[in-house]
């Protein structure tokens, strides 16, 4: 009794806090904690039923891993997991050196001012949908009128068929996406810098080193926690791929597919194509595995070098 007595005056000593914290905890249990018993259709062949969801999962048959076979069993798993995996590894080193570049950069810009006109020019991009991104990409690589083409014929030179030459699409890929989010993520390195005490650089600057010498001993350092968190959030998402960006902006073009093509559209084409609900939770559930196994692998070797780097 005294337990509970306890317990129920922490609550209402907290309270306040509680209740800040309580729109985010429902959040999570409605649309991620909830959903987890959905995981189950993964290893069914799913119908859908007239009385109901829970009656359509009861109702349909039991057929076991089935639905990881067919997901791995064709020609294209070996593209979209390397697809996947490729684009998400590039997405993480380059993201992170950007932005934590980007964040120096706008640190080091002595204009209040001038500072927040950068940052708002780059945050910008991050609010607009892929659609919109898609046809931006589109007003530059179109065959005919596309800016690029235009340009590439002005110096006398033949036009390039964007939509159809798979070549140059990965390093498209990799620049629109960090033109979108650097804004966003260079914000939380700039924030965490503007917090570094200030001392220490005068300090530095005291004993004769310079700024790239600040920069190298100072800033990096107190960021590298900050950068090994976000890392490893990152890595729990690398069998992810962000849908809009693999299927807006290449105008889900055929001729694409080999180095466009990754998880997330392949599943999207095949529940178009064949409405196999099973498959798709099945890609679902992996996806939500593996990252889960490379979270914990990873924090693991973290651990090993630096605890206090440790996400948990």
């Amino acid at each position: 009794m005294n337990g509970l007595a306890g317990f129920f005056r922490n609550l209402n000593r907290n309270k306040a806090i509680l209740l800040m914290v309580l729109p985010g905890a429902l959040w999570f249990l409605v649309f991620s904690y909830i959903p987890m018993a959905g995981a189950i259709i993964a290893f069914k062949e799913y119908r859908v039923s007239r009385h109901g969801f829970i009656d359509s999962v009861i109702s349909s048959a039991w057929v076991g891993l089935d639905n990881f076979k067919f997901l791995f069993s064709t020609n294209d798993a070996w593209v979209i997991t390397r697809n996947t995996l490729l684009y998400n590894v590039a997405f993480i080193v380059i993201g992170l050196v950007a932005a934590v570049a980007m964040a120096i950069v706008l640190s080091e810009i002595t204009s209040k001012r001038m500072s927040k006109l950068y940052q708002t020019g780059m945050f910008m991009p991050y609010f607009l949908s892929w659609v919109i991104v898609g046809y931006f990409a589109f007003s530059f690589l179109s065959l005919d009128k596309g800016l690029l083409n235009q340009a590439l014929r002005g110096l006398g030179l033949d036009p390039v068929n964007w939509y159809s030459d798979p070549t140059y699409w990965p390093f498209i890929l990799v620049f629109i996406s960090m033109w979108k989010a650097i804004g966003y993520n260079s914000v939380v390195y700039l924030a965490s810098i503007l917090g570094i005490d200030r001392s220490l650089y005068e300090a530095a600057m005291i004993d004769g080193a310079n700024k790239w010498q600040q920069i190298r001993n100072i800033t990096i350092p107190m960021l590298t926690p900050l950068m090994t968190i976000l890392t490893l959030l990152a890595i729990g998402k690398i069998f992810y791929a962000d849908f809009g960006l693999f299927y807006q902006v290449p105008r889900d073009s055929g001729a694409l597919y080999s180095v466009t093509n990754v998880i997330d559209t392949y599943v999207y084409r095949g529940l178009k194509t064949t409405g196999e609900f099973g498959m798709v939770t099945a890609a679902g559930l992996y996806q939500s595995l593996v990252g889960f196994l490379l979270v914990i692998t990873s924090n693991w070797i973290v651990g090993r070098v630096n605890k206090d780097n440790t996400l948990f």
